[in-house]
């Protein structure tokens, strides 16, 4: 059975098929964008995707695969620091970090997780 969690018009917030959640890209908080920094965009990044996978009953421990978008590949370093912090010790998902257009002028980061529940 496939299950979709905040279903929209165009996507689902996170779809879960056989215990494995793929969720939708996530950005930081909607508003001022323009005025913060990468650091700042992924934490709230990550806080919304703690958020997703509480709602499915999941969380960042169960990880499997992250996909990380920069608009700009030399905001690596300091999209990490944030990372490292985040991410649950020992818990390291499979992971690509790509340079990359973003749907919208402002964001710097996006990521998408796919993780156990």
């Amino acid at each position: 059975m496939i299950k979709r969690h905040n279903l929209g018009t165009r996507y689902s917030e996170a779809v879960i098929y056989n215990g494995v959640a793929y969720l939708c890209g996530q950005c930081c908080h909607e508003g001022n964008e323009g005025k913060k920094d990468v650091k700042v965009q992924t934490k709230e990044t990550l806080e919304n995707i703690d958020r997703v996978l509480a709602e499915i009953g999941s969380d960042k421990s169960k990880v499997l695969m992250a996909t990380i978008y920069l608009k700009d590949i030399s905001y690596y370093d300091e999209m990490n620091e944030v990372w490292d912090s985040w991410i649950a010790e020992g818990h390291y998902p499979a992971r690509a970090c790509v340079e990359a257009a973003l749907a919208e002028r402002d964001l710097l980061v996006e990521i998408v997780v796919t993780a156990a529940v």
